[in-house]
């Protein structure tokens, strides 16, 4: 297999999903190849070539933190390859991570991933269902209403104190575009500067108001999924508990959280039942849903992590059992030759 993915940028890449399924890859074999969003090249004959870099076959490492390192340096090939030539191109890019400086980046990977895609690539996640996802929290709000927390998506200020006032004057606000538990804050009634806060996140864009909900003060549960089903390996599932740190009421990881153990509950499988199938209809392969006991607080398909933290609470990476699933998507556009589109290749088991 030859699989390619698409990253903001190698250069500043970190050793968390991303490289360590390619190092996976990498261990079983395949021929990996790994670019920047702005590494597309279109030439007027209608070809696209992909400048990418790649860790020698000769060199064997199980480590993603040493895998990123060769990847990173001197030892890295480079190769500028025909996208036609690749056989999955895996888009895992974060549009919102990008800097003031790098508008241009946020589109560019989903954009080309459709065009690779038209050429009979297969794309993961579907690069279609990237196109109409590319917002996570406004594909959020297309989910069924019983299973999320309350809340508004407004640039107008009194529309936000207004909602405040309904929920008890305790409220979460966090931009509409935004990852990682980036200037996402806690307003209460003891908030001094709620003005200033609603003003700095609506000058860069929506503001999502969400309901408090007091479990988080137990942090949140990181669910991932494969092909609409909680990801397993070994009899293991893939779900993981982030704990705030003291005086943080966020439980994202890049937050200083640490990782903890937690059962599939009922309620998280009832969030899972309501959710899957759409998920499965829009061709999203690789998806990580966040919850707080009974409520699903967000979604993450356009680059969601945390395999690299499964191994904090004596879990597998669960890295092969997303590679063997690749593997097996190969196989299946192989056996029915164009009997069956890039989005239902993407969530077939």
């Amino acid at each position: 297999m030859k699989i390619c993915f698409v990253l903001n940028k190698i250069e500043t890449e970190k050793a968390a999903t991303s490289v360590a399924l390619m190092t996976k890859a990498h261990v079983k074999g395949h021929d990996v190849f790994v670019m920047g969003v702005g590494d597309f090249n279109f030439e007027s004959s209608g070809t696209i070539t992909l400048n990418t870099k790649q860790v020698p076959t000769g060199i064997s490492t199980k480590s993603p933190k040493k895998y990123l390192e060769i990847l990173q340096s001197a030892k890295a090939k480079e190769k500028k390859i025909v996208s036609t030539d690749v056989d999955v191109l895996f888009i895992r890019n974060n549009p919102t991570e990008e800097g003031a400086t790098r508008h241009w980046a946020e589109q560019a990977g989903i954009a080309f991933g459709r065009m690779i895609q038209q050429q009979g690539v297969l794309v993961l996640n579907d690069a279609y269902a990237l196109s109409h996802a590319f917002i996570d929290k406004l594909y959020f709000e297309e989910l069924p209403k019983d299973i999320k927390p309350a809340s508004i998506i407004t640039r107008k200020k009194e529309n936000i104190l207004s909602f405040w006032e309904k929920n008890n004057k305790r409220i979460v606000l966090k931009p509409l575009e935004g990852s990682g538990g980036k200037d996402v804050y806690l307003i209460d009634e003891h908030e001094k500067n709620t003005n200033q806060i609603i003003e700095t996140i609506s000058n860069h864009g929506y503001v999502i108001a969400q309901e408090y909900l007091p479990a988080v003060k137990d942090g949140d549960v990181r669910v991932l999924l494969m092909n609409g089903r909680v990801l397993e390996e070994n009899g293991e599932k893939a779900i993981i508990r982030r704990v705030s740190g003291k005086g943080e009421f966020r439980s994202n990881f890049k937050q200083g959280a640490t990782a903890d153990s937690s059962e599939l509950t009922k309620e998280m499988q009832y969030i899972i039942d309501l959710t899957a199938p759409k998920l499965i209809k829009d061709g999203l392969f690789f998806v990580g849903l966040d919850i707080v006991k009974d409520k699903l607080i967000e979604i993450n398909v356009l680059s969601p992590g945390g395999l690299d933290r499964f191994s904090d609470i004596g879990l597998p990476d669960f890295t092969n059992t997303v590679i063997d699933a690749i593997e097996r998507k190969l196989y299946y556009k192989e056996k029915y030759k164009g009997q069956l589109s890039n989005k239902v290749l993407a969530t077939m088991y």
